[in-house]
């Protein structure tokens, strides 16, 4: 088994309850972690033989672009569509943070983590 980590993947989209969140917007950060067995991909030098990273930043660029109220439902939404995507993958974590929310704060950031084993 071995891990792919894919870490602060920077995003601007428009999640959240308020109005003016899907009007304004804010900047995010993903973190994706992946475990699979990577030994075949070690021996063979095959990107087909491996979960692709270039893959996994492609979906979280077309999760994080449909709006959801709750970062629950995005960061779930990134979790089912790495196992549909990638057979190799077992085990998928993802930590996505939204920046500087508007609660009435001074917080640099809530970050909802989500876990799934196949």
């Amino acid at each position: 088994m071995g891990i792919i980590k894919v870490e602060n993947i920077k995003i601007y989209a428009f999640h959240g309850c308020l109005a003016e969140e899907g009007r304004i917007g804010s900047e995010y950060s993903v973190d994706v972690l992946v475990r699979a067995d990577l030994q075949k991909s070690a021996k063979t030098d095959d990107l087909n033989d491996t979960v692709d990273y270039v893959l996994i930043n492609k979906i979280v660029a077309e999760e994080m672009s449909i709006r959801a109220q709750l970062l629950e439902r995005v960061a779930q939404r990134i979790v089912d569509s790495i196992f549909k995507n990638s057979s190799l993958v077992r085990y998928v974590e993802v930590a996505v943070s939204k920046l500087n929310p508007p609660i009435g704060g001074d917080v640099e950031k809530v970050t909802i983590l989500l876990s799934e084993e196949r």
